[in-house]
């Protein structure tokens, strides 16, 4: 009876101390409030203190934690500045994996839809005829056009120049060959050339230019290529098939509408002209594409796995901070629990703290990191708008939520450490 006599009388003590200094601490945030209020407009004073009043009314363990972590700018400040630094890293890189994939697939995107038919080698063919013309179109319907295309090398002379191209016949030469002016959508006359032909000769619509022998009107010069393609036109001449002695095509190019389609008309032709012998051979870069995709993935989530480490050290330094943060407060954290604060409320308020570095850090690690993307994109080649795709979007906010998700983790030990300590051995300590 006695000892529990002392220990009622000892926290009735703790209780009056507690009430003496949060009086003291009151009467000097007063002060305080009062010199910021008289320095303040009137209407500026009255919506700020409504706000306060309504964030400390509705969320007190924020407004306990914000003025908590101001207490300790120093150490609060450096405990985010390893989240932006992480949260930075983790969106610059994210970004700039995604931003070069975007890039790269849209660069070889016309030669993934591409299907090349041409003859086998152990077919002794050299030239593919109408039937196989047929066949192709009939695995092709729906799914893309088809291009027949004739094909040999060739000595272009024009302009007081010569030099050497490949020399393509077809009467379909848009969907390969772009549609600048001039390009017709059937081809019966004169020659089209490429851009590099036409800058080595000097060639322009209406000059004149002679192959093999053969002299023809320069009717349109073909736009210089983008894309990655098998087929060289920028240092290429485009004549009407009859133009060559041979009745059979080299090649049929398949344009498909899609990578899908161009899969399916390469095995289509496979089945309808490979099934007894190997008479054609089907050329398909989609599988490359999806390996040069897949390349760019493994990339992606390598960058993204570099830079979480660097998130995983800030964790640890929060880790620390609030370790360090909770014993030194091990005595006011005993205080609040003897005079009644419950520790689930104890808890609430350190994670809060935690979460809040990480909220912090993590946003302006996001703006810092989508800033840095955008000016590599606007001061180099990678284009603008393999940036903005909403895939790093969810890049940013991913980045957001791991930083945040860190922070929480880095100060839920600390909390519960804190929480359910007994107050008396707090106060003890």
């Amino acid at each position: 009876m006695p000892d529990r006599s002392r220990l009622r009388r000892g926290v009735r003590g703790v209780r009056r101390r507690a009430a003496g200094g949060r009086r003291r601490v009151a009467r000097a945030l007063a002060t305080v409030v009062a010199a910021a209020v008289s320095a303040a407009p009137a209407p500026v004073v009255d919506r700020t203190r409504r706000a306060v009043t309504a964030l400390g009314r509705r969320f007190p363990a924020v407004s306990l934690a914000l003025r908590n972590l101001s207490r300790q700018r120093l150490r609060a400040g450096l405990a985010a500045l390893g989240i932006v630094i992480g949260v930075f890293a983790v969106v610059a890189l994210g970004m700039l994996g995604t931003a070069l994939q975007t890039a790269a697939t849209d660069e070889l995107g016309g030669l993934g839809n591409q299907v090349i038919v041409s003859p086998a080698a152990e077919s002794g063919e050299e030239a593919l005829n109408s039937r196989d013309l047929a066949a192709v179109e009939r695995a092709a319907a729906g799914r893309g056009t088809v291009i027949p295309l004739k094909s040999t090398g060739g000595t272009v002379s024009g302009g007081g120049g010569q030099t050497v191209a490949q020399v393509y016949g077809t009467t379909n030469p848009r969907p390969l060959f772009g549609d600048a002016p001039g390009v017709p959508d059937y081809h019966r006359q004169g020659a089209l050339v490429g851009a590099d032909v036409a800058g080595a000769l000097d060639l322009r619509v209406g000059s004149q230019v002679t192959i093999e022998s053969n002299t023809y009107r320069v009717v349109a010069v073909l736009p210089p290529q983008s894309s990655i393609t098998p087929l060289r036109a920028d240092s290429a001449v485009v004549l009407p098939p009859g133009e060559f002695a041979t009745d059979g095509f080299s090649q049929v190019v398949v344009q498909a509408d899609s990578g899908g389609d161009a899969d399916a008309v390469a095995r289509g032709v496979r089945e309808r002209l490979n099934v007894r012998e190997r008479r054609v051979s089907v050329f398909s870069l989609t599988s490359v594409l999806d390996q040069i995709t897949e390349f760019f993935a493994l990339l992606n989530g390598f960058l993204l796995a570099v830079a979480g480490v660097s998130l995983v050290v800030a964790g640890v330094s929060i880790f620390n901070v609030m370790l360090m943060t909770v014993s030194e407060r091990r005595g006011e954290i005993g205080v609040l629990r003897a005079v009644g604060i419950h520790r689930d409320q104890v808890l609430r308020t350190l994670l809060v703290e935690a979460t809040l570095l990480g909220v912090g850090g993590g946003a302006v690690g996001v703006l810092l990191g989508t800033v840095g993307v955008v000016l590599v994109a606007l001061n180099t080649e990678l284009p603008l708008e393999a940036v903005l795709v909403p895939t790093n979007a969810f890049v940013a906010l991913g980045a957001f939520a791991f930083g945040a998700t860190v922070a929480l983790v880095g100060g839920l030990y600390p909390a519960y450490r804190a929480a359910w300590e007994p107050p008396v051995e707090s106060l003890r300590g």
